[in-house]
């Protein structure tokens, strides 16, 4: 891996998860995961996702499957796919249309498995909790709008907090990111300037800041940087100890990133039938406003189409149905968000669909 997540703790599962190389000996798997399994699955793509991806792949080396993941970005990681260097690719937004049309190799399945929060974490003296922040005042201050963090914008959100006129410094990721989408469509969602001046993608123009590479990079940036202000996910927000701010959500309500905030994001969500589900600005009123999802995508059939020979296709097998069963349970100790039935139950269904060459995988 290119860099590592500044933890011990995560640094030891990536570890585990990555230095191995070759397969090993099957032992008895999960419940949820295809009998007798025994191969390499390599991907790459969203460092959102990488804790989870190397904590089940620590899981799995167990079982005979050997999971190798590099957190290079969500748009890397479609890139790699699609050039044919990884079996599959981890990707926080769900796959546009321009995304569908670069796998040409054959049909796609993207599964969703698991829901996380991006944070507003920031390093500012003496404001260590119970900051409170909207959707126009976040995209004022990385549109360079607001560069004080006591402008009266943010003062007059959080009544009875003494505020430092400590200058701000924004940090953003540098690379292709999912985690920048789900960030801006939020900041879209509020912001007509945002949404016509700068927009939603994985890569954007930014107006003001230091750029940083993954969640991890951002996470050093402003853990090393005064003033800072940038948006992680939450895994790594809690690694490094920081504060992060509580978000007015489409109902009114200030809402702090936990674990049920988050999983409310998803409860009620639509389903479309690609699975290509979007958790960003849920209705929900007791829901975390800035809530993604993750997906794992790789092509359909994965010997024909994928290029993976047929144990490493029963080890792909493995790894979702893992990750989809008894991998849900594990999210919470990681710091992320279960799947609610109703996303879960059509994800298991288009899992049990993969091939190789053409027949089911058991």
């Amino acid at each position: 891996m290119r860099r590592s997540i500044p933890a011990i703790a995560i640094a030891a599962i990536l570890t585990l998860a990555l230095a191995a190389c070759g397969s090993s000996s099957s032992t008895t798997s999960t419940g949820s995961g295809s009998s007798g399994a025994s191969g390499t699955v390599n991907g790459a793509g969203a460092t959102f996702s990488a804790p989870i991806y190397m904590q089940w792949g620590s899981t799995l080396k167990g079982q005979g499957v050997t999971v190798n993941y590099q957190g290079v970005g969500s748009g890397a990681g479609i890139a790699q796919l699609q050039a044919g260097t990884v079996d599959f690719a981890g990707s926080d937004p769900p796959l546009a249309p321009a995304d569908k049309a670069l796998l040409k190799k054959g049909p796609v399945t993207q599964l969703p498995m698991a829901l996380g929060a991006i944070t507003v974490s920031y390093n500012l003296s003496g404001v260590k909790a119970g900051l409170k922040l909207d959707g126009a005042t976040i995209a004022d201050i990385f549109l360079k709008k607001i560069t004080k963090w006591n402008d009266p914008a943010i003062a007059k959100l959080n009544p009875g907090i003494t505020l430092p006129s400590t200058a701000i410094t924004v940090v953003h990721r540098s690379d292709s990111s999912g985690t920048t989408k789900g960030f801006a469509q939020f900041l879209a969602d509020f912001s007509p300037q945002w949404k016509s001046q700068v927009g939603v993608d994985k890569t954007l123009k930014w107006p003001t800041g230091t750029g940083a590479k993954g969640n991890d990079g951002v996470a050093a940036a402003i853990k090393q940087t005064p003033g800072a202000v940038g948006y992680v996910e939450q895994a790594y927000a809690l690694q490094n100890n920081f504060t992060y701010a509580s978000v007015k959500n489409s109902s009114g309500n200030y809402i702090a990133p936990t674990l049920d905030s988050t999983s409310a994001a998803a409860d009620g969500i639509t389903v479309p039938p690609d699975l290509g589900i979007v958790a960003i600005n849920s209705p929900n009123p007791q829901a975390y406003p800035i809530t993604s999802q993750t997906f794992v995508v790789m092509y359909t059939d994965l010997c024909k189409d994928g290029g993976m020979t047929s144990s490493n296709a029963k080890a792909m097998k493995a790894f979702v149905d893992y990750g989809l069963g008894d991998g849900q349970p594990v999210l919470k100790q990681l710091s992320y968000a279960a799947l609610p039935s109703s996303v879960l139950t059509p994800a298991k269904a288009a899992a049990a669909k993969l091939t190789c060459n053409g027949t089911a995988i058991s």
